[in-house]
């Protein structure tokens, strides 16, 4: 069975035999579904600002209200957390507040990811368009989100200053592997759920069990001479967070975590691929 996408590329093909001669499931149709979903940045980028717009339509503050929620969250949490396991509150709050800022781009992607493809229905059935689109329009979306997230961070640097350094320009590298990790788990996680629909459900309810196990409210060097630090490690959304946390607070990069999340990216891209190649002309009957 094909998508729309394939039957609209059988259909303009020189060689319709050809065409058919990969079949759904090849890599040419995979990477193409990328490639073509790449080149409809117009369409996908409107498509996510718009879904921001519609968001907060009407709304007096408008997207503002994304950084405002931010910036409540952080502070809250920020006094709580600190106080309760005394912290040093000029220290601990940007600490906070970056960690949220990375865990709400981390958690987007996860939980809209799962449900991309389901929440597109409509869309995939009757509009000709790569699967990557859908996926390419929630990692924006995210993107916009982050991107106003980031002037808490912004502010929180006015107010508590710290020596940033050279090792700033690592937050964009950083924030790139977080988005082609989002892309891998959206693919992967989305085409998975569409078939099974007790995934989401199941994936809402773990990331609530990782938020927790990540030192995002908590600190991480605290653990750092207790047995339980070796554990703590196998998590690994905490090392997608400290790539991007330490620049960000101007903090010694550990590059052990760098390692950590390449390898985790190739892995995650090549299961994805996998799963793109053999399922991509499913989807369209799933939803």
């Amino acid at each position: 069975m094909t998508t729309g996408d394939d039957r609209a590329e059988d259909a303009t093909s020189p060689d319709p035999f050809a065409a058919d001669a990969s079949g759904p499931r090849s890599w040419k149709r995979a990477f193409r579904d990328i490639g073509q979903g790449w080149r409809q940045r117009p369409l996908w980028g409107y498509l996510g600002w718009q879904d921001i717009k519609q968001r907060y339509r009407r709304s007096v503050l408008g997207p503002l209200w994304i950084s405002i929620t931010m910036a409540v969250v952080a502070t809250a949490m920020g006094f709580l957390y600190g106080a309760l396991f005394h912290e040093d509150i000029p220290q601990f709050l940007p600490y906070v507040a970056t960690g949220l800022l990375i865990w709400y781009f981390i958690n987007g992607c996860i939980l809209e990811g799962s449900e991309v493809f389901i929440a597109n229905e409509g869309l995939i059935r009757f509009l000709p368009a790569p699967l990557t689109l859908h996926v390419y329009r929630l990692l924006w979306r995210q993107t916009l989100f982050f991107m106003h997230n980031l002037v808490v961070w912004a502010i929180l640097m006015v107010i508590f200053p710290r020596p940033l350094g050279w090792n700033l320009l690592l937050a964009i590298p950083a924030f790139a592997l977080l988005v082609i990790n989002g892309v891998w788990i959206s693919v992967l996680s989305g085409i998975i759920a569409t078939r099974f629909r007790d995934i989401p459900p199941i994936i809402a309810s773990l990331t609530q069990l990782v938020f927790f196990m990540t030192p995002i409210v908590w600190s991480f060097q605290r653990l750092s001479t207790n047995p339980l630090a070796g554990y703590i490690e196998l998590n690994p959304v905490l090392h997608f967070v400290e790539i991007l946390r330490e620049p960000l607070l101007g903090e010694a990069i550990v590059w052990r975590h760098w390692y950590v999340v390449g390898a985790i990216t190739v892995v995650g891209c090549a299961a994805a691929l996998v799963c793109l190649r053999n399922y991509r002309s499913r989807v369209a009957y799933w939803v």
